[in-house]
């Protein structure tokens, strides 16, 4: 991996890992449907691991069609992330003792061999991001200041990036 692939998988990592919860959205009939998930990891490393439900609908509507986005928001820090790329359900041991932990028991009480469990990988293609201010203050400050001078406010940093 490039030094600037690592930086942007930094950068992608610092700005979800204490979001916790994402939206996952994936495609059914012709219709988008989103859901809140909590990904599994420890780092971003150009993939995404979400525990579910073998008997889930979105299983197989992430079989039917790969393509996904993975949205995280955080209000308090004032950053937002769109991962969007392919997504393949995963049921082997491995992957499964290698993204445990205590918390995912809350919905899996038969522990890892719960005959329903497996994962969901995203392979994540392409990022975006908006990482703004954190200060109330000075989030308000670039409004008024952009109100007074026509100008358009400075809301931080936002990037596109190809993760792959």
């Amino acid at each position: 991996m490039t030094d600037a692939r690592q930086q942007d998988n930094e950068k992608i990592w610092s700005l979800i890992k204490d979001a916790r919860v994402a939206m996952l959205t994936s495609e059914r009939d012709g219709r988008l449907y989103s859901r809140p998930m909590v990904a599994s990891q420890k780092a971003f490393d150009g993939s995404l691991w979400f525990f579910t439900r073998k008997s889930s609908p979105k299983v197989a509507e992430v079989e039917a069609h790969r393509q996904v986005n993975v949205a995280y928001a955080s209000s308090s820090d004032n950053s937002y992330v769109s991962l969007s790329g392919a997504a393949v359900v995963v049921d082997d041991r491995a992957s499964i003792d290698a993204h445990w932990n205590e918390w995912i028991k809350t919905w899996f009480p038969d522990g890892k061999d719960d005959p329903d469990i497996a994962l969901i990988r995203v392979d994540v293609d392409t990022a975006e991001y908006w990482d703004a201010p954190s200060s109330k203050m000075v989030v308000a400050f670039d409004y008024l200041k952009a109100r007074l001078s026509g100008k358009t406010p400075d809301l931080g940093e936002n990037r596109k990036i190809d993760v792959r």
